[in-house]
C-alpha cells in the first residue's frame, strides 16, 4: 500500500510545509478518532475535482465504518461534492441525509484542514449509527472534546507543532482517563477512569469544579524534584506530557490546549497510570548502569595487571621472559580496551571500528623494533556483539602482532593493511603485510602461543575459519571468516 508522502507527491503538487502538516495531523488524530466515536478519512484534491483518500484512522472506542482499507481510492459523486464546498467555503459541511456504507448507516461530516489561514484538504469524520442509544455523559463529553478539537483543525489551530514525541512509553490515551479544564484550570468533567488515576495518588472526592493545579500542588512532596513543565500541562496551557509521581504511584498526563481564535478556552487531559511501566524503565535503567560499572571495573583492573606485568618484564634479564611478558600484557590491554568501550555503550554492543583503530595501532607501535610501521584500515566492521568483540579484538591484534614481528623483522618499515567486509552476521577479514612473505615451505607454524590463540578463538569463540597464504608481490595475507552472535539471543 501507498504511504501518504506517496500519494502526496504523486497526486499533488503541495508545499512542503503543507504536507508536514498533514503528517502531523495524521500522527495525532487518533486521539480526535477516539473522541468522536468514528472513522476519519484524509481526502486530498487532485486536477479535475476528483478526491483521493490518503489516510485513514479507525476508532478504539466505537465501532468501526470501513473495514477494509480505502486508502488509495477516489471520493463518490456524492461525497465529493460535499468536499469540494468544505474545501471552497473553508466551513465544516455536514451531510444532511445519512447513507449505507458496508452494510452500516453512517453519518458523515467533512472538515477543511487548514493551515496559515488557507483549506488544501478535507477530512470526513464517519460515524456509525447502527449501535445508536442514548449516550452517556462520558459519551457527550467525548464528542464534545472532539467537536472542539474538529473545529480547530478546520481553523489552523491543530495540531500542534509543540506536541510531544519523546521516547518515553505510556502515553496517555482517550480510554485511559480524560479530564476536560476551562480556560482557568478548573476541572469541567472527569471520566470514571481519570478519578481513579487522582485518586490513587491520594486525592479525595470529587474533582469537578476543583482547580487541578492546586490539587496537584498540594501533592507534590516537598524537597521532591518537579518536572518544570509540570504546571503548564496540569492547567492546560502548553501541549507537553508530564509525570506525577508520589509513594511509588506514577500517572503520565498529557494536555491538549483548546484554543478559539488563538485565545485558549480550555482543554483536554489525558492521564495514564503507569506506575508498573515506570517501575520498570527505571530497573531497566539500573541494570544498564550496573553492566557499565561492571565493565569499567574490569577495565581497571584488567589495566592494573597489565601494569604489573610491564614492571616485571623491566626486572627480566631474559630477553626470551621480557618479551613474554610484554605479549601477555599486550594481551590484557586489548581485551582491557573492549570493556572501557563496552562500558561507554547503552547496549551490549561494541562499535568495532573505533575499537579496531585504537587497538591495532597500538599493537604495531608495541611489536615494531625500530622500523616505522603504517596501518592501513578499509572497509567497516559495524557493530559487534560484546560476546564477540573480545575474541575477535584479540585475534586482530595476534595477526597486526605477527605481521609486524615476523614479516617485517629487525626495524624493517612496511604497511600492514587490513580490510573488513560485513554481510548481515558474516564478516571476512584480511589481514596482510609486504613483508618478507612465508617460510620457503609455504607452511605456517603452529607451534608458537600466538598462532595457537588465534586458531582456538577463530574456531570455538567466533565459528570461523583463517587462511595464511603468500601475497602477490611480497608478503603475508591472512583471511579471517567468521559468524558473529545476534546480539538479541
Amino acid at each position: 500500500m501507498p504511504t501518504l508522502s506517496d500519494l502526496v507527491a504523486r497526486h499533488s503538487q503541495l508545499d512542503p510545509a503543507d504536507a508536514d502538516w498533514l503528517h502531523l495531523l495524521v500522527g495525532d488524530w487518533q486521539l480526535i478518532s477516539d473522541l468522536a466515536f468514528a472513522d476519519l478519512v484524509l481526502w486530498l484534491p487532485m486536477a479535475g475535482g476528483d478526491f483521493i483518500a490518503i489516510a485513514q484512522c479507525r476508532p478504539t472506542t466505537g465501532a468501526t465504518v470501513n473495514y477494509d482499507d480505502i486508502v488509495g481510492t477516489t471520493a463518490t459523486e456524492g461525497l465529493r461534492v460535499h468536499l469540494g464546498h468544505a474545501l471552497a467555503e473553508a466551513k465544516i459541511q455536514r451531510l444532511r441525509e445519512s447513507r449505507m456504507i458496508e452494510g452500516s448507516v453512517v453519518r458523515e461530516e467533512v472538515v477543511p484542514v487548514t493551515r496559515t489561514g488557507r483549506p488544501f484538504a478535507v477530512v470526513a469524520r464517519q460515524t456509525n449509527l447502527g449501535g445508536s442509544r442514548t449516550p452517556s455523559r462520558l459519551e457527550l463529553n467525548y464528542v464534545e472534546a472532539a467537536d472542539e478539537l474538529l473545529r480547530m483543525v478546520a481553523h489552523g489551530e491543530f495540531p500542534s507543532q509543540d506536541s510531544p514525541t519523546g521516547p518515553r512509553g505510556g502515553a496517555p490515551r482517550v480510554g485511559d482517563g480524560l479530564i476536560r479544564l476551562n480556560a482557568e484550570g478548573d476541572v469541567l468533567y472527569a471520566s470514571p477512569n481519570a478519578s481513579s488515576c487522582f485518586h490513587r495518588l491520594g486525592v479525595v472526592g470529587n474533582l469537578v469544579g476543583e482547580s487541578l493545579i492546586e490539587l496537584t500542588t498540594e501533592l507534590i512532596v516537598q524537597n521532591s524534584p518537579v518536572d518544570e513543565s509540570m504546571p503548564l500541562v496540569v492547567m492546560g496551557r502548553a501541549p507537553w506530557r508530564t509525570d506525577l509521581e508520589k509513594k511509588g504511584v506514577t500517572i503520565a498526563l498529557r494536555a491538549v490546549p483548546l484554543t478559539e481564535g488563538r485565545r485558549r478556552t480550555g482543554a483536554i487531559l489525558l492521564c495514564r497510570d503507569v506506575s508498573e511501566l515506570r517501575r520498570g524503565e527505571r530497573e531497566l535503567i539500573t541494570k544498564e548502569a550496573t553492566i557499565r560499572e561492571i565493565h569499567h571495573r574490569v577495565k581497571n583492573n584488567l589495566q592494573t595487571v597489565a601494569a604489573l606485568l610491564r614492571l616485571q618484564a623491566r626486572r627480566m634479564t631474559s630477553a626470551e621472559a621480557r618479551s613474554a611478558l610484554e605479549e601477555a600484557m599486550r594481551r590484557v590491554a586489548t581485551i582491557a580496551l573492549v570493556h572501557e568501550t563496552l562500558s561507554q555503550a547503552l547496549d551490549e554492543t561494541v562499535r568495532f571500528d573505533d575499537l579496531v583503530a585504537r587497538s591495532l595501532a597500538l599493537a604495531a607501535d608495541v611489536a615494531t623494533a625500530g622500523g616505522t610501521v603504517r596501518t592501513v584500515r578499509t572497509g567497516e566492521f559495524g557493530m559487534v556483539p560484546a560476546g564477540d568483540a573480545t575474541a575477535l579484538a584479540l585475534v586482530l591484534t595476534e595477526l597486526v602482532t605477527n605481521a609486524v614481528q615476523h614479516g617485517l623483522p629487525a626495524g624493517r618499515s612496511g604497511t600492514v593493511a587490513i580490510h573488513a567486509q560485513r554481510d548481515g552476521s558474516e564478516l571476512s577479514v584480511i589481514v596482510a603485510d609486504d613483508g618478507v612473505g612465508l617460510p620457503d615451505s609455504g607452511t605456517v607454524p603452529t607451534t608458537g602461543l600466538g598462532a595457537q590463540i588465534v586458531q582456538t578463538l577463530v574456531h570455538n569463540e567466533l565459528r570461523g575459519s583463517i587462511q595464511w597464504r603468500g601475497r602477490a608481490g611480497g608478503g603475508t595475507e591472512v583471511m579471517l571468516r567468521v559468524t558473529l552472535r545476534d546480539p538479541k539471543s
